[in-house]
């Protein structure tokens, strides 16, 4: 991970996008000597869709579909 300051990364904007876009690298812009921003590249440039990046990501843990509270919760059936 490289550091630049603010003023240096608006003198060379486009060459540091460039950098990061092929490389990967990350940058983090300074401003007066505190990180205000950081430059990464995109992920998931080629995926159609952004929740295709979730894939895979989560573990479903007992019953979907049911009440998560039993019946006799439901103030709607109380007379």
């Amino acid at each position: 991970m490289t550091t630049i300051n603010a003023s240096d990364f608006k003198a060379r904007c486009l060459a540091i996008l460039d950098r990061v876009h092929e490389t990967g690298e990350r940058v983090v812009i300074l401003k007066r000597g505190k990180p205000v921003a950081v430059l990464v590249r995109p992920t998931g440039e080629d995926k159609a869709f952004p929740q295709a990046e979730l894939a895979g990501t989560v573990e479903l843990v007992g019953d979907v579909v049911g009440p998560v509270l039993p019946e006799e919760y439901w103030d709607v059936l109380k007379p």
